[in-house]
């Protein structure tokens, strides 16, 4: 039997994303965003408000960068999501993390998180109901732990948390039960 929750953001699962860019003196913000996703080929869509600092900072440096969180590095990124940026101008620093300038745009990779998309602003979509920061993904980096023998991100090597919105819990996927575009194959006779 089924029973009505009222409305929730019910989706699972989500990514862990951590999106970083520079203030306008080069200072390093960090956030944790769930609510982003691949909008095109090379295309990223962040579901983020005007009130976050790494928005403003986004808007003024023109770039950012996402990077995909992990197991290992649960707990700073659960921070990165917890303090913000407005009220802890330090919060980078606090985390004890390093970062290194994009070679290809002016953001900073978080060098702990194991991949990571950079990104140019493609635009900032603003409606009744939307507010996206939506990127032009210029490359990934990826540390060579993660990748598969074919060169590509290997997502069980990866261990990239996904968040759940319905208890607030952080998992992993461990294993794979299908192949895409493979597994329906039969239906299509």
């Amino acid at each position: 039997m089924r029973k009505d929750l009222g409305v929730q953001p019910a989706v699972f699962p989500m990514p862990v994303l951590m999106v970083a860019a520079y203030d306008e003196n080069g200072v390093v913000n960090v956030m944790n965003a769930a609510w982003g996703m691949i909008s095109g080929h090379d295309k990223i869509s962040l579901f983020i408000d005007e009130d976050h600092k790494t928005t403003k900072n986004i808007r003024k440096a023109k770039a950012f960068t996402v990077s995909i969180a992990d197991k290992d590095h649960m707990d700073v990124a659960d921070f990165y999501g917890i303090a913000s940026g407005n009220t802890m101008p330090d919060k980078f620093e606090k985390s004890g993390y390093h970062a290194e300038k994009s070679p290809h745009v002016n953001a900073p990779i978080i060098t702990e998180f194991p991949v990571t998309l950079e990104c140019e602003l493609a635009e900032i979509v603003e409606t009744e109901n939307l507010h996206a920061v939506v990127g032009t993904i210029v490359n990934v980096s990826a540390e060579e732990k993660v990748l598969s023998e074919n060169g590509k991100i290997d997502p069980l090597k990866l261990n990239a948390l996904i968040f759940d919105q319905f208890q607030s819990g952080y998992y992993v996927a461990t294993e794979k039960v299908g192949q895409a575009w493979n597994a329906g194959k039969d239906l299509m006779k």
